[in-house]
């Protein structure tokens, strides 16, 4: 499998361990390599749906300096849009609860952006699903946050998590994408990545 790919070394640059978990289930080799420090910033004018792959994109700028050319580097970058908010990592309780009390009762876009790239090749693209929430009460938002500290999730939530047991109604699309990587998108473009 992956006869293609047998030359390269697969680098997944991210701390995630969403991300790892992920992509460690297709069953390809890969280490895990990360910058610190990496600009994550977008213009401002760049619409809501390209902003997790243009972040991917410059994501991958970083390592290209260090890149050996046998190389293949996977950056990825997830965003959630709610009303035309991108919601990133909350920065403290309040941030989450915001975010989480914006996310209640309504349906959400979330968009993960990657970059598969080589010192001679790049190849971005993103996947968005749809996720809704049931209205969320106050208490299980602040049961959420207490107990599982959504600080380091996009949106403030994990959709793997208690929340995502007790208030996802619907999902349209990829369910590994709202965990931090399409998978699926990413094996068929790695089976045919040359």
């Amino acid at each position: 499998m992956f006869e293609n790919l047998k030359n390269y070394h697969i680098i997944l640059a991210s701390n995630s361990p969403r991300r790892r978990e992920l992509l460690g289930g297709l069953g390809i080799p890969f280490e895990v390599k990360v910058l610190p420090d990496i600009e994550e910033s977008y213009p401002d004018d760049l619409p809501v749906s390209q902003i997790a792959e243009y972040i991917s994109t410059e994501k991958a700028a970083a390592y290209r300096e260090l890149m050996a050319d046998h190389d293949l580097i996977i950056t990825a970058d997830t965003v959630v849009i709610a009303c035309d908010e991108v919601m990133g990592k909350p920065v403290d309780a309040d941030d989450a609860r915001r975010m989480l009390k914006k996310l209640s009762g309504v349906t959400h876009q979330v968009t993960t952006g990657v970059c598969l790239t080589t010192k001679t090749r790049q190849h971005h693209f993103s996947v968005t699903t749809d996720v809704t929430f049931k209205t969320l009460t106050d208490e299980e938002i602040n049961h959420y946050i207490e107990v599982y500290k959504p600080y380091d999730k996009a949106g403030a939530y994990g959709i793997q998590e208690w929340i995502g047991y007790v208030g996802v109604t619907s999902i349209h699309g990829s369910y590994f994408n709202v965990m931090g990587l399409p998978v699926q998108r990413i094996y068929n473009e790695l089976a045919t990545f040359i």
